[in-house]
């Protein structure tokens, strides 16, 4: 297991050492004592799902402190572009964004700690997500950005129409966004 610091160095790309052989491959998706000895002492106690179409958009998406959430996040089957944006107030990387894609193909992950936005677009005719996270789904603390913002600047790959839930399209801009993420604080 490979850790990458991206542009935002608090954000991890994971590269997997991968098994295969003609009847497939094998590879060890979390191992809590190799995120410890990198520092990430993230507790993960819930996992989700999804399964979206071609130009469907999720996000972007976080919840508000004390329910806020860490994320790893990767693609069992097709591709997505993923975004996480920094909103933590005080960050010298505040309303910056990084965005890779993950995939069935190249089997990378994303770990996403809180204080970030997360979204992201399905470049494939399906796609499945999976993310575990550090906290529980709490709705009061259900928060997002709408995926447009001028001021974030996400230069998404769409192309077509996109597919969005009616949700998803009522987010506030980051400036007016609930926001109790503070840099200092969480260092």
């Amino acid at each position: 297991m490979k850790f990458i610091p991206c542009a935002i160095p608090d954000l991890l790309l994971i590269e997997f050492d991968v098994y295969a052989d003609s009847r497939g491959y094998f590879l060890e998706s979390y191992n809590q004592k190799k995120f410890y000895e990198l520092g990430l002492k993230a507790e993960f106690i819930q996992d989700n799902i999804s399964s979206s179409v071609q130009g469907t958009l999720r996000g972007l998406h976080y919840q508000l402190n004390p329910y806020a959430q860490g994320k790893l996040v990767r693609v069992n089957l097709g591709a997505v572009f993923d975004v996480a944006v920094d909103i933590r107030k005080g960050s010298p990387y505040f309303s910056q964004w990084v965005g890779v894609e993950l995939s069935e193909a190249n089997k990378l992950a994303l770990y996403i700690p809180p204080g970030f936005a997360h979204g992201f677009y399905v470049l494939t005719p399906q796609a499945q997500f999976s993310y575990k996270c550090t906290g529980l789904y709490n709705a009061a603390a259900d928060r997002g950005i709408i995926y447009n913002d001028p001021e974030i600047g996400i230069d998404w790959p769409a192309q077509g129409e996109l597919i969005i839930s009616t949700k998803d399209q009522k987010h506030p801009r980051l400036r007016e966004a609930d926001n109790n993420f503070d840099y200092t604080a969480m260092r």
